[in-house]
């Protein structure tokens, strides 16, 4: 499978209106190359470098129908959505997206789609139930990277349309990885 955005490259800023500080608008995915057999999907998206170094869980959805191929921008912050959609608790304690507000630096979100080959009704709505129950019923992943740091609204509004400094970006948050 591969995931994709319109709103941003693989590796490049996430724009300013996803972030928590702005519109907190979730970001529209789409993916290709779907495995035979797929039931539905789910999504989630996390921050490695969380609090004391755990991950910080952004957006947990799931049961988005096998038909779909996109999931738009802008996402009600419900626990059940119209189509069937569900949307579980984030680091936040919000259901639905909650985007980036990093205190401090350069934070990687990664966006993971499953293929499942059944509907995922997890035992709890937390993150960490999600994400662990999600891990072992996967048919295949496929994940996108972003980036978003303090000051991020400077960086993404100067990202839009500039796909082709993705890799330069990249590059430097993983030089400045490094250095720390």
């Amino acid at each position: 499978m591969v995931l994709t955005s319109v709103e941003f490259a693989a590796g490049s800023w996430l724009p300013f209106d996803s972030s928590y500080e702005s519109a907190n608008r979730s970001p529209s995915l789409s993916w290709t190359d779907v495995p035979m057999g797929v039931r539905s999907y789910a999504l989630t998206c996390q921050d490695q470098n969380g609090p004391d170094g755990q991950a910080w869980t952004h957006w947990l959805l799931w049961n988005i129908p096998a038909t779909e191929s996109r999931v738009l921008s802008g996402l009600a912050q419900y626990p059940r959505l119209d189509n069937g959609m569900e949307q579980g608790l984030n680091d936040y304690l919000d259901y639905g997206w909650s985007g980036p507000c990093p205190p401090l630096g350069v934070h990687e979100y990664i966006f993971t789609l499953y293929a499942l080959d059944s509907d995922f009704s997890p035992t709890s709505a937390s993150p960490a139930s999600v994400i662990s129950e999600l891990a072992s019923v996967a048919m295949t992943t496929a994940r996108l990277t972003a980036l978003y740091g303090s000051g991020g609204h400077i960086m993404s509004l100067a990202s839009i349309g500039q796909e082709s400094r993705a890799a330069y970006r990249q590059a430097v948050f993983l030089a400045q990885s490094r250095s720390a």
